[in-house]
């Protein structure tokens, strides 16, 4: 059994009314990538600025390492990597000086520390731009370098907080094979996002919280039995009436039937031969349609059937 990197146990912080963390317990083992998913205000952000002792909680305990974890924990603190989602770099610096920087503050041998900078640029993949300054970059090019001052002393633990929010395909691609070369290497990794296929992409374990507590934990493959969804057929179809989505609705085995203007997307709930019957639902009620396909439940699907679908804010 790997050891246990971070322990979590009966974590509480209470806002005068509010419990934003309500009595909250889990384990983040060693070389793992732990997804920490949920919606606006299910107190991710407390429960991680908790973990790094940045916010005094009501009650509970929190250690990390095997020991406790406190304000002036140095010790454990030299340990761990941050990046959180605002991107925080000098813009008077070069790229290879920012990094450089936040390595100096816990590496102090210089050659050791041009040795660990090198590697972190190359993880991230911006030696091109080691003279460039953080006004030059692109937004991708920017995440990448947050993320490289976070990782640059070599931490044992790090935080990763939305490491891809409003990045392009490429980046977002060498953001998350650099997150899988940090585990390779040793790193355990706690990671929030909004973006579900990055979790199934590259997460060993997911918690899903809302409302301070935890609603459902699982590797993605076991979430997603969580969901009363066994398939989802989508159609491309256009000028669909609200009778043709209740008679949707109505397809046996149906548990849902959506229509955004261009896609009627019907849940089911189990049954064979969905496809069959949705094709002769179509040509029964002579709806022209182009694209029809079948698919599995998403983690997406299951995160908004345990958490809801109303906006948050």
């Amino acid at each position: 059994m790997p050891e246990k990197v971070i322990e979590v146990r009966g974590l509480t912080k209470e806002y005068k009314d509010l419990k934003a963390v309500d009595d909250l317990s889990f384990d983040v083992y060693e070389k793992e990538i732990l997804g920490l998913l949920g919606p606006n205000g299910s107190g991710k952000s407390t429960t991680i600025n908790s973990i790094l002792s940045l916010l005094k909680y009501s009650s509970g305990s929190i250690k990390i390492f095997g020991k406790e974890m406190k304000p002036d924990a140095y010790d454990i603190k030299r340990d761990i990597g941050v990046i959180f989602q605002e991107v925080a770099v000098f813009e008077e610096l070069t790229v290879y000086d920012n990094i450089d920087y936040f390595c100096g503050l816990y590496i102090r041998d210089k050659k050791q520390r041009k040795e660990y900078v090198d590697d972190a640029i190359e993880l991230v993949g911006i030696s091109y731009y080691k003279k460039f300054y953080p006004k030059q970059l692109s937004g991708g090019l920017l995440r990448r370098l947050n993320i490289a001052c976070g990782i640059a002393h070599k931490p044992k633990l790090i935080f990763l907080d939305e490491p891809t929010v409003a990045v392009d395909p490429q980046s977002r691609n060498h953001i998350l094979e650099g997150i899988k070369k940090l585990r390779e290497n040793g790193a355990t990794i706690l990671y929030t996002t909004h973006y579900m296929e990055e979790v199934e992409q590259i997460c060993d374990r997911i918690i899903i919280i809302d409302k301070g507590r935890i609603i459902a934990e699982g590797t993605s493959d076991s979430l997603k039995k969580l969901a009363n969804i066994e398939e989802k057929i989508s159609v491309e179809i256009h000028s669909l009436s609200d009778d043709g989505i209740e008679k949707a609705k109505k397809l046996k085995y149906a548990t849902d039937a959506v229509y955004d203007g261009t896609n009627l997307i019907v849940s089911y709930g189990g049954g064979r031969d969905n496809m069959t019957r949705m094709i002769d639902f179509l040509r029964d009620n002579d709806y022209h349609y182009k694209k029809l396909y079948s698919e599995r439940p998403t983690l997406n699907d299951v995160f908004l059937e345990l958490t809801g679908k109303e906006l948050r804010d």
